[in-house]
């Protein structure tokens, strides 16, 4: 009981079962625990908010252990303590009157008299005002047994005789015990009689005990079982507790490496797709490069046939016709010099033509710009609207990773293959600048612009939106209905 009581903060439940374990201990006999359970019971009731004189309690339960010690003076001593409680009489006359009767009792035991019986009539007055059965009929016998040490044996039956009929109208089986050992022993004439109900009412209690002591021994089985019941329970719940977090662990475990299967599949795929745009920029451009190897060639030959054929025919030809100039008429002067002229014209229009042809003036734009160059000659032949295209010369493309080149031209096919399919355009300006640290890329139509809350989440632009982040970019684009569309990348050079 204490041990479940210490979990609730009740001191009043706490005084309660201190005090009543020191009743049962001292009923047992084991007094040291009575004195014990007692003790921590006075002490406890201290603290008891509303007191109800608790401590004069439980101090008329210790001293009546020490009378069924048959330590008198002892028990005088506690009881005296008890009623010097304050306003004992007022805030709990029951127990006044209890500690009264007992310290009644202890001081007859003693021999000490001077107070007697006036101590037993007040208490057994205050009872009866009470209505205290089982106080009443102590008193009736405690007087009797004082007028039988008196030789008032009138007085003794009267009060005895007042206890048992007390006891029997109510019931007190253990009081009418009480009140017939003292009839007993103030009337021997009857003591027969007396002793036969006495044994018949033992015995009828002494059944009722053990029915109780049965009762209380299968109420112990039982909690005992139960005990046992929630031990396993709580075993069981225990168990189903560890299986269940085992479970969740291993879920958890098992989302853990999904997931990173799934980033490291990701990752792979990402790899693999960078791997495979470098691949295809390195096609693009080293089937540019031959093509443009073979442009150089033709070019080459176009301009050593310009420069040792035609030039070396032309240039024979002014000579032969300087030489002719010697002629004097005038006719043929005006003419010859004439000649002369064109053919110098022609030789220098033929040195530049050579001379462009054979010079390095594509060098400022790399494979990409003409890969570039190429695609916008392409849409020009598909597209209806007129494309003008310019890529600002200060573009560093050599400071652009192949990555993004191609993200760039990939993002440049998806903006005309919408510009094709919906703006209706008539013009398209293509844009290549440098910007700071940034190349910009701006594409712009005037065609029948869209709303782009409506169109954000489509394939095309999400496809863009993933290239250009991918490269670390940013993308923007304005647009209307009816007011065309303007998209602009920007890409940070490295």
């Amino acid at each position: 009981m204490l041990r479940v009581l210490k979990n609730y903060d009740s001191v009043e439940m706490l005084y309660q079962a201190n005090n009543l374990l020191g009743i049962v201990y001292g009923e047992l006999q084991e007094f040291d625990l009575s004195r014990k359970y007692y003790d921590e019971a006075i002490k406890i009731s201290q603290g008891v908010e509303h007191n109800r004189q608790y401590r004069a309690s439980t101090l008329n339960n210790l001293g009546f252990m020490y009378s069924n010690q048959k330590k008198y003076n002892e028990a005088r001593r506690i009881f005296l303590v008890g009623l010097g409680e304050e306003d004992l009489i007022k805030d709990n006359p029951t127990t006044f009157a209890i500690l009264k009767d007992n310290l009644a009792y202890a001081d007859f035991k003693l021999g000490k008299m001077s107070n007697l019986p006036n101590m037993f009539y007040e208490a057994l007055k205050i009872r009866d005002s009470l209505e205290i059965i089982p106080g009443i009929i102590a008193s009736n016998i405690h007087l009797s047994e004082f007028y039988k040490q008196k030789k008032d044996n009138l007085k003794a039956l009267q009060f005895a005789q007042i206890a048992y009929s007390t006891a029997r109208d109510h019931r007190q089986e253990r009081e009418r015990l009480a009140s017939l050992r003292q009839l007993s022993d103030v009337d021997p004439k009857n003591a027969r009689k007396y002793s036969s109900e006495y044994y018949k009412i033992s015995d009828s209690l002494d059944v009722a005990e053990r029915k109780t002591k049965n009762k209380f021994a299968r109420i112990e089985f039982e909690t005992d079982e139960l005990a046992q019941e929630k031990t396993q329970l709580v075993e069981q719940r225990k168990t189903l507790i560890y299986i269940a977090l085992g479970i969740i662990l291993i879920g958890v475990f098992i989302f853990v490496i999904r997931v990173q299967a799934a980033k490291n599949r990701e990752l792979r795929l990402i790899q693999e797709q960078q791997k495979a745009n470098e691949e295809i920029y390195s096609l693009m451009i080293s089937q540019q490069d031959k093509v443009e190897e073979t442009r150089q060639a033709e070019k080459k030959r176009i301009a050593q046939e310009l420069h040792d054929g035609v030039l070396g025919k032309l240039f024979g030809t002014r000579m032969n016709l300087g030489v002719l100039n010697t002629r004097k008429d005038d006719e043929g002067i005006v003419q010859r010099v004439g000649y002369i002229d064109e053919l110098k014209t022609l030789e220098q229009e033929i040195r530049e033509i050579s001379h462009d042809l054979n010079s390095e003036k594509m060098a400022v734009f790399n494979n990409f710009v003409l890969m570039v160059s190429n695609f916008i000659d392409t849409q020009r032949t598909v597209c209806q609207a007129d494309i003008l295209f310019n890529v600002d010369p200060a573009i560093e493309w050599n400071a652009v990773e192949n990555t993004a080149k191609i993200n760039l031209y990939r993002i440049l096919q998806e903006a005309f293959q919408n510009i094709n399919k919906h703006a209706k355009a008539q013009h398209v300006t293509v844009t290549f600048q440098k910007k700071d640290r940034h190349i910009q890329l701006e594409v712009e139509d005037d065609g029948v612009g869209f709303v782009y809350s409506k169109k954000r989440n489509g394939i095309g632009l999400q496809n863009m939106l993933s290239r250009i982040t991918t490269s670390g970019g940013t993308m923007e684009i304005i647009t209307r209905p009816e007011d065309g569309t303007k998209l602009q990348f920007e890409l940070p050079l490295t």
